[in-house]
């Protein structure tokens, strides 16, 4: 087993020891409104939005550019020489 994995399962498992000690029924202020929720569900609420800004800040993107890999359309530019007529003059 890997370590990411390993780590993983000891994470869920004391998140689950956690949210099964508390289960008692607590006060939760949101603007204006009060909610009786209980602290169980209150941890699993927090641990799941947790989770999914883990798995969407986590993800990688999609490179921009990868060096020796042609852009799209520029399949058919494959010109050694890549000096411009100015910059030909210039040189010499």
């Amino acid at each position: 087993m890997r370590i990411k994995t390993m780590i993983i399962v000891l994470i869920t498992i004391l998140l689950t020891v956690v949210i099964m000690q508390n289960n008692d029924p607590v006060t939760f202020k949101f603007l204006f409104a009060k909610f009786y929720i209980s602290k169980l569900l209150m941890l699993l609420l927090v641990a799941l939005v947790a989770f999914i800004v883990g798995v969407l800040v986590g993800r990688p993107g999609k490179p921009k550019y990868i060096p020796g890999q042609l852009a799209e359309g520029e399949e058919d530019k494959k010109e050694s020489n890549t000096l411009s007529d100015e910059d030909r003059e210039y040189i010499s």
